[in-house]
């Protein structure tokens, strides 16, 4: 059976490369999903702006499940990898078994839960803002439901597979799923006019594929070998795991919250608009918002790729006691992620147009590209801070400092994100909505230097010890 010892003699640097560039080229193909689904309802001319803000409708419900997802993977691949570090492998095969059947059971209650409560949940978030986004809202949504077991079975298995020293496969797996999504997407929209209908079941065949990929990766498990008794949950070890992966649960979750409240706000204050009253341009705040938040989104996902890369590194060299080493990873890894929202903030700043344009801005009126332009350099303009904030929060979870990291968490999604949300417009309207981001992120990372500070003290303590207990 191999070991991962090397995680404790190899270059930090070298480490992160193998780990990092794998996870985000997993995440962000996670992301092109619903991306790649959005492009192509903005330029099929049958749906426009209207299926746009469908897709930002039934967005935050896809994120709710990665949310559960995301705290049992990321949960049991911490917990693998301070394990696997401590020489405690028996604790290590029965995570991920539990792990395996934590998320089958999860994926199958929250499809039953969309399908059977559809009309009430697409209207909380959003829908009604007029008959033809409810539609629409209400076809994406019954079909992308019926993928949320797969989904979350391969999103849970994939930092798992990552934990077992196979980075590249948990990539591939996911790229294989995103290849499926491209392909059948043009077909289903343009020969076939599905429209919301074949967005959805493309998206759904993608995921299957995945999940079957991760599914039979389970049987030849290099670092943990499965038997039947990982298969019976053990309560002690699954809450553990789990207590690891709740920062992952509730930065999701508290997101879902601000994008539920960001999408009121924008129908009730966009109502109030002089233009974005008028019945055929009500959809355009929805629709426009739905999609800097998709381009947000690419830019998280390299940023959280890289962060969730290290988690193995660094929960191996804390099971271990290697402090020092921890400290190394800590400074470049906010070096990296500095410097991905930096090239993020050119982007948006210079070309906000082009962006917009892949969207199908050339089908929209001015009213929508205008719009888009100051939705992008307003809402994302502290894109640096973001990244940073984000990176913190993972990198608390994967030192097992759990309770400082879910603080962390909550204080942005929920305190600030839904917070300013709701109150900004008040003051500053509709743009009052878009000032949410940056403020949010702002204060958050005012906080999150702190914690980080007092982090650096504690690593630069001692050469030898654990600084985290599971």
């Amino acid at each position: 059976m191999q070991d991962n010892s090397f995680l404790i003699s190899e270059k930090t640097g070298r480490l992160m490369r193998k780990y990092a560039v794998p996870c985000v080229i997993s995440l962000v193909t996670a992301a092109l999903y619903n991306i790649v689904d959005q492009i192509f309802i903005a330029n099929a001319d049958y749906l426009g702006s209207f299926g746009n803000a469908a897709n930002t409708v039934v967005f935050p419900l896809t994120v709710i499940a990665l949310a559960v997802a995301v705290m049992i993977g990321d949960g049991s691949c911490a917990f693998v990898s301070i394990s696997l570090g401590a020489g405690r492998r028996e604790e290590a095969h029965i995570s991920v078994g539990n792990a395996v059947m934590l998320s089958a059971s999860s994926g199958l209650l929250i499809a039953a839960v969309y399908l059977l409560l559809a009309d009430g949940i697409i209207t909380a978030f959003g829908a009604r803002v007029n008959d033809e986004t409810f539609r629409l809202s209400r076809e994406y949504f019954f079909w992308i439901s019926l993928g949320i077991p797969f989904y979350m079975f391969g999103q849970a298995m994939n930092p798992i597979i990552r934990s077992d020293g196979s980075p590249r496969f948990a990539m591939a797996a996911t790229l294989a799923g995103a290849a499926a999504n491209i392909v059948l997407d043009p077909i289903l929209f343009f020969p076939l006019r599905m429209g919301m209908a074949g967005a959805a079941i493309a998206t759904v065949a993608g995921q299957v594929l995945t999940a079957a990929l991760s599914a039979g990766y389970l049987f030849k498990m290099k670092l943990v070998k499965l038997k039947k008794e990982s298969f019976r949950l053990n309560f002690k070890i699954a809450f553990r795991s789990l207590a690891l992966g709740i920062t992952s649960l509730l930065s999701q979750i508290s997101l879902v919250a601000a994008m539920a409240a960001i999408n009121n706000m924008l129908r009730e204050y966009g109502a109030r608009d002089v233009i974005f009253s008028r019945p055929e341009y009500a959809q355009i705040p929805m629709a426009v918002v739905g999609i800097v938040m998709k381009f947000f989104q690419i830019v998280i996902s390299i940023s959280v790729g890289i962060a969730a890369g290290c988690i193995p590194i660094v929960g191996y060299n804390v099971g271990a006691g290697r402090r020092d080493r921890v400290a190394e990873l800590l400074k470049k890894l906010l070096f990296s992620e500095f410097a991905v929202g930096a090239i993020a903030l050119l982007i948006v700043e210079l070309f906000p147009r082009a962006l917009i344009g892949a969207f199908g801005a050339a089908n929209e009126s001015a009213y929508y590209t205008d719009f888009a332009v100051k939705s992008f350099r307003i809402y994302l303009c502290l894109m640096p801070l973001a990244t940073v904030n984000k990176s913190t929060f993972i990198f608390l979870q994967a030192v097992g400092k759990a309770l400082p990291s879910v603080l962390l968490s909550l204080v942005r999604e929920v305190v600030f994100g839904v917070g300013f949300a709701l109150l900004l417009p008040i003051a500053f309207g509709l743009d009052g909505v878009l000032y949410s981001m940056p403020v949010s992120d702002l204060l958050t990372f005012v906080i999150g230097l702190c914690v980080i500070f007092s982090v650096f003290r504690e690593l630069h303590g001692g050469k030898s010890e654990k600084i985290a207990e599971i």
